[in-house]
């Protein structure tokens, strides 16, 4: 089984794939001032890019994990989540945190098959 790291930070790689499956950890917003329907905006961004780095597409997310540090605004981010997906939803789940750190609203990760 060859393992496949990419996108390199200090502490972590953002993708990793194995077995036809890309999985890129925890993103969070670039400006965590803006409110969550903008930071989910800019991480799905971002996890598209960092996909297509990866050789693959949103389009091919099978699994996501949302954590949200305020669940009274899981409308806002629902909105903008349909809005990126249209009709071709991952499955998910959305769990509320304490804190998620850099007051980041929400933190996402996601799996995503190659190919």
């Amino acid at each position: 089984m060859t393992i496949t790291r990419s996108i390199r930070t200090p502490i972590m790689h953002r993708a990793v794939e194995v077995n036809g499956l890309v999985f890129i950890g925890g993103t969070i917003a670039d400006d965590t001032s803006v409110p969550m329907g903008a930071q989910t905006e800019n991480i799905l961004g971002k996890i598209a890019g960092y996909l297509k780095e990866a050789g693959t597409d949103a389009s091919r997310i099978v699994s996501a994990t949302i954590f949200v540090t305020d669940l009274s605004h899981k409308k806002e981010m629902d909105a903008a989540w349909t809005r990126f997906f249209g009709d071709d939803l991952p499955a998910r789940a959305t769990v509320g945190v304490a804190d998620l750190g850099g007051g980041a609203l929400i933190e996402v990760v996601v799996t995503a098959a190659k190919g």
